[in-house]
């Protein structure tokens, strides 16, 4: 497992760099072609690669239709982008959180 401390030191990568570098740009595909094909606005398909808006449920279900792969996929890289954030903002907080002792998981 990577600790906290490790990760904080990789820069978080937004599921837009990851639909930009290795779906759009793998096959050729414009981000206005990529919307059109799945009956969404041009804008919704720029934000998501500027890294201004998250990928929702209903935008994971077009782009794994699209591409073949699953919705978990997209979703997933939300997660954990969403996640690595938050636990950057959190750092200090987290530290400071005395978890459960053995003998209270043992109740």
């Amino acid at each position: 497992m990577t600790s906290t401390a490790a990760r904080r030191d990789i820069a978080p990568v937004h599921p837009g760099e990851i639909l930009k570098e290795e779906f759009l740009e793998d096959y050729g595909l414009s981000q206005y072609e990529l919307a059109k094909r799945l009956g969404v606005p041009a804008p919704r398909i720029n934000a998501i690669v500027l890294g201004k808006r998250g990928i929702s449920a209903d935008t994971a279900l077009l782009l794994a239709r699209f591409f073949g792969n699953s919705p978990e996929f997209w979703l997933n890289l939300q997660d954990h982008y969403d996640l690595q954030l938050a636990e950057g903002r959190l750092a200090g907080k987290l530290e400071q959180v005395v978890g459960l002792t053995a003998e209270e998981r043992a109740r």
